[in-house]
């Protein structure tokens, strides 16, 4: 007895041809004859390959196998020899012992063919026991076989769909920053048109205010550092535009492996759940010849590893993208704040030098108009002095001129004459040197109110200068934005 599974190699015994003399077999059973000879159209009586008369129909013709009885219609009488009257007819038959060998030789054959038979149904049931227990251990391991590709298949789709949980959450945490990034660029705006406002506003000032001062020169600094700042974040805002652009793409093609995925698990799940008994088998001729495949589990299994290592490498340029962001916001509120700061301090000692200067104005003003009052009031006391020199002149004068009527030698140049001369000369000098003072004096004056018009004009500017620093531009700086806008927070 062969073991089972291990090759059939069984040699069966030929049996050797009928001979043509002996009648067929006829007692076969007709079922063993319907997928031998299936062109053959079978009687109703009789299911077999042959018509039972026809060998009686031979016999009639050739009278030597046909029984002595009326078993042969057809022949008359007259043509069938008699056998005591036919001699030669001993001749033709068979002996006993051919009779006897004949038979012999039936059961040997019908032994041989039982012998065949049984050794061929023996070998057919142990094939069939065999090829049963090699198709129950093929569907067996196919099973087992589409149990570990699903396995296979449930791994990726879970490490898949962790990275796109993943990416899902890094495409997110970056939008949220390109919206931080987005609203602090535009809150630069305001600081970088306050300060243009001041450069604008400053452009006001007027004579020797309109100078290029210390407050002019970081105006010009804050104005050059927001602009960097606004470049630069632009530069970072088309970085993350693009960066994006690479995340959903990845994203893209993760989402389309899954899909893959979850239709390949549905389907080999299926598979390996299907039955000898299960609904929806059938045939489907020359599938095994068709192969629609494209990959091997090995390039399978890269184009997935491929699509995360794509999608961890660009998470990582988006979270150092992210990082740089968060960095480049807080330099820049640093940087605008630090230069905020300093203009303001300008601003402050600007304003604080032009109030001092203002006030020192003022005081040189009010002991200008102090000394323009008491100048006039100094002009006016010559103009008196003056005024007053005017009697005594006309008294020396009249003297003079009544002395010099005199008769004859009475004209002496006595002392009282000399001191009248003098007198005179003396009240002359006096007056022209009144009037040199007076005029001494309004020119002074002269003076005076011109540096009175200066200081005025001057005081004017001062006040213009202070109103435009600290009115217009202070009261504009108060509106620069705080530190969480400006890193886009609110």
């Amino acid at each position: 007895m062969d073991l089972l599974g291990s090759t059939v190699t069984a040699t069966y015994a030929r049996p050797r041809p009928t001979p043509t003399n002996f009648l067929p077999a006829i007692s076969t059973m007709a079922s063993s004859y319907k997928n031998r000879y299936p062109n053959y159209s079978l009687s109703n009586s009789m299911s077999l390959p042959w018509r039972p008369s026809t060998y009686y129909k031979v016999a009639s013709v050739t009278p030597t196998l046909a029984s002595l009885s009326k078993s042969a219609p057809g022949l008359s009488p007259a043509q069938i020899l008699p056998f005591p009257a036919n001699r030669t007819a001993l001749f033709t038959r068979y002996s006993p012992d051919d009779w006897y060998k004949s038979n012999q030789q039936n059961y040997r054959e019908s032994e041989s063919s039982r012998r065949s038979a049984e050794r061929l149904r023996l070998d057919t049931s142990r094939l069939i026991q065999e090829k049963d227990q090699k198709t129950r251990k093929f569907q067996s391991d196919t099973s087992k076989d589409l149990g570990e590709r699903v396995n296979d298949i449930t791994f990726w789709k879970s490490e898949i769909i962790h990275e796109i949980d993943q990416m899902i959450g890094e495409t997110n945490a970056l939008s949220e920053v390109k919206r931080r990034l987005e609203r602090a660029l535009a809150e630069t705006e305001g600081p970088l048109q306050v300060a243009q406002e001041c450069l604008y506003h400053r452009e006001k000032r007027m004579s020797i205010d309109l100078v290029h001062d210390d407050v002019e020169k970081q105006l010009l600094q804050e104005v050059d550092c927001i602009k960097s700042c606004q470049e630069r974040m632009k530069r970072h805002l088309e970085k993350t535009v693009a960066q994006l652009a690479s995340n959903r793409a990845a994203q893209h093609e993760l989402e389309r492996d899954i899909s893959d995925k979850h239709a390949a698990h549905r389907i080999d799940e299926k598979c390996q759940n299907l039955r000898n008994t299960s609904e929806g088998i059938g045939y489907y001729r020359g599938v095994e010849r068709v192969d629609a495949t494209i990959s091997i589990p090995e390039s399978w299994a890269k184009f997935s590893d491929d699509n995360i290592l794509r999608s961890q490498s660009e998470r990582a340029a988006s979270a150092k993208l992210r990082e740089d962001v968060e960095n480049l916001l807080n330099v820049t509120s640093n940087e605008m704040w630090s230069q905020f700061n300093q203009v303001n301090v300008m601003f402050t000692n600007r304003i604080s030098e032009t109030a001092d200067a203002k006030n020192k104005l003022q005081s040189h003003l009010a002991k200008t108009l102090q000394e323009i009052f008491q100048t006039e009031m100094a002009i006016e006391s010559i103009k008196k002095a003056i005024k007053d020199k005017m009697a005594p002149m006309k008294v020396a004068q009249t003297r003079l001129d009544e002395r010099t009527r005199r008769p004859n030698i009475e004209l002496c140049r006595d002392i009282a004459q000399m001191r009248l001369f003098h007198e005179v000369q003396e009240i002359d000098d006096t007056i022209q040197a009144l009037q040199q003072r007076l005029r001494e004096a309004e020119d002074t004056l002269q003076m005076l109110v011109h540096t009175k018009a200066n200081l005025e004009h001057d005081l004017s500017i001062k006040a213009n200068s202070l109103f435009i620093d600290q009115e217009k531009c202070m009261g504009m700086r108060k509106s620069f934005p705080s530190t969480p806008r400006l890193v886009g927070y609110t």
